[in-house]
């Protein structure tokens, strides 16, 4: 009898693990294809040079962003009701700059050049890195302040940088 409690136990527990990788799993980044496009603003995302970002919803579902001010402008604004699950950037330390493909680090993670010269989708970006001293190299060489996640915040993004489509040209109004 005892043998069977136990059996029953773990038969649940080992269905419960199962059930926790596959939400894991549904969490992990994506890699977009080769159309895919911005969630904010349909922006082509293999068109332009710089970092990208994504958002994974609890639902699985895989928002795209061809810029980092656009994931900001997302996250800051989440009140918890979209079911964020998680987000990524890529690790520019490691991805061509003009063509970036791969590479995705949790964005918690990253280390964020903010106010560099370096130019994304829409102008001025802001580079991202999975190492601090991959950071520091490029705000030496392109300018700019390094900065982790926990010190990004509305007022630290300037112009061309912050939540918003400010940076966008008149052709894409």
């Amino acid at each position: 009898m005892k043998c069977k409690r136990n059996a029953a136990a773990l038969a649940a527990l080992l269905l419960l693990l199962a059930g926790c990788g596959d939400a894991a799993r549904s969490l992990a980044a994506g890699e977009p294809v080769d159309d895919a496009v911005c969630a904010l603003d349909g922006m082509s995302l293999k068109d332009y040079p710089g970092p990208k970002a994504q958002i994974v919803f609890r639902d699985g579902r895989i928002d795209y962003f061809c810029s980092l001010s656009e994931l900001f402008e997302v996250l800051f604004g989440d009140d918890g009701q979209r079911g964020i699950g998680a987000s990524y950037v890529q690790d520019m330390g490691k991805a061509d700059w003009s063509k970036p493909r791969g590479h995705w680090i949790e964005a918690r993670s990253a280390f964020y050049v903010i106010e560099s010269r370096a130019q994304g989708a829409m102008g001025p970006t802001i580079g991202t890195f999975a190492g601090k001293e991959d950071a520091q190299a490029f705000a030496a060489r392109e300018g700019g302040r390094v900065l982790d996640y926990s010190q990004i915040k509305p007022g630290v993004l300037k112009p061309g940088t912050r939540p918003g489509h400010d940076a966008h040209d008149d052709s894409m109004r």
